[in-house]
């Protein structure tokens, strides 16, 4: 009963150990040079919350290609794609395009 128990308890510490380094390797770090670019991401697949704050978490997003939507990706890549910005869309432009 002994040995299962220690096998048990091993096999949880593993087991913890491997998702806390999963977990890390899936974050986007500082050093890794990504911004936000608004105006790309597809509908419920936009990270975080909105500029305007329709939501407050991400996958939340209703339309592809939302001005006030935005994604993570690498510098310099955002501006490369057709509706990509840094900045995200004013208000009043975004009511005209309703």
């Amino acid at each position: 009963m002994k040995a299962k128990l220690e096998t048990i308890l091993a096999a949880a510490v593993l087991s913890a150990v491997t998702l806390q380094q999963a977990a890390a390797h899936m974050e986007p770090h500082a050093g890794d040079h990504m911004e936000k670019c608004y105006g790309v991401a597809k509908a419920h697949h936009n990270d975080c919350a909105s500029k305007a704050a329709h939501h407050s978490c991400a996958g939340q997003a209703k339309t592809d290609k939302a001005p006030d939507e935005w994604v993570k990706m690498p510098t310099g890549l955002c501006e490369k794609i057709t509706g990509g910005s840094l900045k995200p869309a004013q208000q009043d432009e975004q009511a005209g395009n309703k």
